[in-house]
């Protein structure tokens, strides 16, 4: 028979059940207007940075993206792998070297870049968004010439097989789309000659993002966002117009992997993008923050 500190406390133990729900209900609520008006609609998602490297950041992330696959979007993840690449490039006797935020390329690099990206990464991805539910195609920037890719040319230094997007070709990606997979886009690509190029990803996403029309590009990185004075974080910018972060790379102000991350914004907003975010991946489900809340996450790059 139960005694009466026993009946109460079980009649706590309902109320903080119910007052669980009712959060998980007000939760659900609030995120019916963002799922209506992005029912549908295509989001590009720059995968990368320590939410690659850490296993509950890598399960918020796959999950994040299953989360919008089930809701009516179309999630398209585009990827990197640095540190994996700068990894097995120690492992061989490389030393990594980057200029202006981009790794510098030699023949052997490259074939290594293609390894790690296509052999590991991009496979990794794809079963980790299958364990939760989703259904992901892993393809290559190669793959039915989804990105053709020119070398990179105007640096100061030889980055060697460095490219940049010529062109994308997203019938692949939209005919994925349609048939209700979840794309997950390596950051290799090659020219019309058939030579490989190693290319930057995040001006990957922005390309893919303004090829297929999508409504948001959503950058990972591991800052909570730019800065008017990256020294101090106190001087995150919420949102920048695309000539203020142009500004702001000219100025210096943005350097190394914060410059092509930027870049990536700007191509995608005057390629009819209507808003690109850079937002802080070492946040747990950050992805849905930013889709699913007013105020968001990190900084939003607007058109002028």
């Amino acid at each position: 028979m139960k005694n009466k500190k026993s009946t109460e406390r079980e009649g706590n133990l309902e109320g903080e059940a119910l007052s669980r729900v009712l959060e998980r209900a007000s939760v659900l609520v609030t995120a019916l207007p963002y799922i209506t008006r992005y029912a549908g609609k295509t989001i590009v998602v720059k995968y990368g940075g320590n939410a690659m490297l850490d296993t509950s950041l890598k399960a918020a992330v796959t999950q994040d993206i299953v989360l919008l696959r089930a809701v009516g979007f179309r999630p398209i993840l585009v990827h990197g792998g640095g540190p994996e690449i700068s990894e097995l490039m120690r492992r061989v006797g490389k030393q990594p070297e980057f200029v202006g935020g981009l790794r510098v390329t030699d023949r052997e690099t490259v074939e290594l870049v293609e390894m790690v990206l296509v052999g590991k990464v991009n496979t990794s991805i794809v079963s980790l968004i299958n364990q939760q539910g989703g259904l992901a195609v892993g393809v290559s920037g190669k793959d039915a010439q989804l990105i053709v890719a020119e070398k990179r040319e105007g640096a100061a230094v030889d980055l060697g097989f460095v490219g940049d997007v010529q062109k994308i070709n997203p019938q692949l990606l939209l005919s994925l789309c349609d048939a209700g997979y979840i794309p997950v886009v390596s950051s290799v690509g090659a020219g019309l000659d058939g030579e490989s190029y190693n290319i930057n990803a995040d001006h990957v996403a922005g390309e893919i993002a303004a090829a297929v029309g999508a409504t948001k590009l959503i950058v990972l990185t591991d800052v909570a966002g730019v800065f008017s004075n990256p020294k101090d974080s106190g001087t995150l910018l919420p949102e920048v117009s695309v000539s203020q972060a142009k500004s702001l790379i000219a100025d210096g102000v943005a350097d190394r992997g914060m410059i092509p991350k930027l870049e990536a914004c700007i191509r995608a907003v005057e390629g009819g993008v209507q808003r690109s975010h850079i937002i802080d991946g070492r946040v747990p489900h950050s992805v849905i923050m930013e889709v699913f809340t007013d105020s968001g996450v990190g900084t939003m790059v607007l058109p002028d």
